[in-house]
């Protein structure tokens, strides 16, 4: 048998606070966001601790993480178990996710041609929701004030 020894996770109070927290949550949610979720819960968690657990449970693959348009690393827990991608709102940060078998061939293909092997891509895209379009068109259509 071959290959890195699993690293067995301790369960501790905070980690499964985390855990807990983030099974509540549709969309991505920054480490200072949850952080300050949790103490909002009455959950002391110090700051320190929430991003390296955090960072533990993407590295153990049980969170998506993606930066956001600030450069900060953002969580999720995915309810999809395969590769999938994501639509993600600028505005008020709803998520979908989707799968998209046409990327997958696309990206293997491109590999193939310039002879890249082990590819691994992500695939993020950033737009408006529905309702914040709606907001937007709303406000754009406004009378200006006096």
């Amino acid at each position: 048998m071959s290959g890195a020894p699993v690293k067995e996770q301790r369960v501790t109070k905070q980690r499964t606070a985390i855990s807990a927290a983030l099974d509540t949550l549709d969309d991505f949610v920054s480490t200072q966001e949850l952080h300050r979720l949790l103490h909002e819960q009455g959950t002391p968690v110090s700051l320190a601790t929430t991003y390296r657990i955090l960072a533990s449970m993407a590295d153990d693959g049980e969170l998506d993480t993606l930066r956001n348009s600030e450069g900060e690393a953002v969580y999720r827990r995915c309810s999809a178990t395969s590769h999938h991608h994501h639509l993600l709102c600028r505005v008020c940060g709803k998520t979908v996710e989707f799968e998209a078998p046409e990327v997958e061939s696309w990206a293997a293909s491109m590999a193939k041609a310039h002879g890249f092997t082990q590819v691994q891509h992500t695939v993020e895209i950033y737009g408006l929701c529905p309702e914040c379009s709606a907001t937007c068109v709303t406000q754009a259509a406004a009378p200006a004030a006096p």
